[in-house]
Formats: C-alpha cells, structure tokens, sequence
C-alpha cells in the first residue's frame, strides 16, 4: 500500500469502563498495518482545500477528517467491530491531482487486501481520488459493474478546465469513456436551484439517475427505497459518496455551501442503510465537512452518525 503522508495518532474519547458493555469507537480503533487479516474497516483522511478553493467555495475541509475522528470517539458500539486508521493524504496547495492518484493508490491497496475502506475528507474533490482506488482495485478491474451513489445537493459535473470540488463524476464519466464504458452514477438530493440548465443537460447526456430533494422528503421515502434498489440492481460494487450539502443547513451548517431545503436526516440515514445492507458496498467517502463553520460540531457528529450507521450496519466482519 502506498504510503500516507500523516501517520494516524492515538484515539481517545469517553471511558465508562472495560470491556464490550462500554465499547466504544476509541477503545475498538487500532493504527492499521499490513498484517491486518482481510475484512476489517479502515479509515482514510483526505485532507484537501483544494477543490474548494479553485472552486471558489469557503476553505476549511482540509479539517475534515480530524473533526469526524473526533466526533466518532465516544460513539458507542453495540458490538465488537475490528476497524483501523489508516491515518492521512495531505494536498499541498496546487497539487490536487497529485494527492487524488496518492489517494486513489492508498484505497486500491487496502481494497485489495480485502478491507472495506471509509475516506473522510475533504472537499467532495475527495470522490475522484476514492473512485480511482476502486476503479484500479483488482475488484475493480475484474469485470464487475461499478456504480456511484452520491448524496449530493450538486450533480458535480462541472467542465471546468482544472479539476476542483465540482469537477469529480465528470472526471469519473471521462475516465469510464476511456475505458468504453458509460459510467453508472446516480444522485439523490439535487437542488435545482444549485444547478444550471447546462447540468442538468449534461447530466441528461451522460446517462445519469437522480432525484430532486423536492422528491426525497419523508413522505416520499417508499420512491427513494425504490430509487436505490433499481440503482444496486445495475451494480456489482458500489461506491457511496456522501456530500453533507445534502442535509438541510439546520443539520449540516458546517460546509461549503448550505442546503436551503435539503434532504432530512431520516431520509439519507435509510439510503444508507439500504446501500450498508445489500453486500455490495466496496467504499464510503464523506465529503465538505468545515469544521471552522460548524456550530456546536452540529455537522461533524451528523457525519458521524451516518459513517457508524454504514460500518455497524455492513454485513458482519470476519473475525480476527
């Protein structure tokens, strides 16, 4: 595996007392190594301002990954789960495409050792890196059909000329057509409002699936079950990515760009657990966290909730 660029320091959070009555996310964490046997999860940061500064966003993400450790510390666990911190790839400010392919030869490696891999960034650039990983996997290379759920305000299908924060399912689009293959991306959340015409266009001709966040609220959760399922039906691994400028700004203040509407809590949490459940989810990322925004930690333990909810809810890990 290749080499981060910040090796993972020591967890530490509330201490009720020994053993698995008072587990918690701290106490179960290790620093990974290479001898890990397969099926354990690892965690990855991403520690990027990159994307959002070309993309013209409040910087602050590169935060990220040390606000959602933090906030995952003390979460309790109702059972034993083996999970590792991989520790960090930095971008250095100008090398955004640098720290994607790092990111992406970090992921491929702890895929291929049979790890289900949770990156937490940084902008939303974070889902190319993450896409490169699972696209260059030996999973990935195998003939299996790849698909990408975004949780996402945003198609983030921007043609700018450098890549940024808006940039990456265009990228991953570009990088499947290379390959002959259309790339099979669905979004759920969009906010009109936050997308121009010439997106939704372009959206159009890729061949992309999504939902309106006016189309995603409580009332319409059996359509957003179905949404899903018809997306895991196409796919063979799956990659969720999870823009918190999803969820309504009430919930998630602490990103780049605040929902106005949103998607509630209720709803992004079901999708989760469907897509956790179904044995077909290879990676998570959680992108824009900016925690120099975040009232209270009000996003970060959000961000939180959702990445417990993924790991706990995954088939069961084989034992160590």
């Amino acid at each position: 595996m290749t080499k981060v660029d910040l090796i993972p320091g020591a967890w530490s959070g509330r201490d009720d007392g020994p053993g698995p009555g008072h587990l918690r996310w701290h106490s179960a964490m290790s620093a990974f190594h290479a001898d890990i046997a397969p099926g354990a999860t690892v965690l990855v940061g991403f520690r990027s301002d990159e994307g959002v500064r070309r993309n013209r966003g409040r910087p602050g993400a590169a935060r990220g990954p040390t606000a959602l450790r933090h906030a995952l510390a003390s979460m309790a666990l109702a059972a034993p789960i083996r999970v590792f911190d991989a520790g960090d790839v930095a971008v250095a400010v100008g090398h955004l495409e640098d720290g994607q392919r790092r990111l992406g030869d970090v992921v491929a490696g702890l895929l291929d050792a049979g790890h289900f891999v949770a990156v937490l960034g940084g902008g939303h650039e974070v889902a190319y890196g993450s896409y490169l990983g699972l696209s260059t996997s030996a999973a990935g290379t195998s003939g299996a059909r790849l698909g990408v759920l975004n949780l996402d305000a945003h198609f983030d299908l921007r043609d700018d000329p450098a890549p940024n924060s808006g940039t990456p399912f265009r990228q991953m689009a570009d990088a499947e057509a290379e390959r002959g293959r259309l790339l099979n991306y669905a979004v759920l959340g969009i906010a009109q409002p936050s997308n121009t015409a010439s997106l939704f266009t372009r959206a159009v001709s890729l061949g992309v699936r999504y939902l309106l966040d006016d189309d995603c609220g409580t009332a319409n959760l059996p359509a957003v079950e179905s949404f899903v399922d018809e997306f895991l039906r196409t796919a063979d691994l799956v990659h969720l990515t999870i823009d918190l400028d999803v969820l309504p700004a009430s919930i998630a203040p602490g990103v780049s760009a605040p929902a106005a509407f949103g998607v509630p809590l209720e709803v992004v949490q079901r999708v989760c657990d469907i897509v956790a459940r179904s044995g077909k989810l290879a990676l998570l990322d959680i992108a824009e966290l900016n925690p120099k925004l975040d009232f209270d930690n009000r996003t970060a333990r959000t961000a939180a909730r959702l990445i417990h909810r993924v790991v706990t809810w995954r088939a069961p890990q084989a034992e160590a």
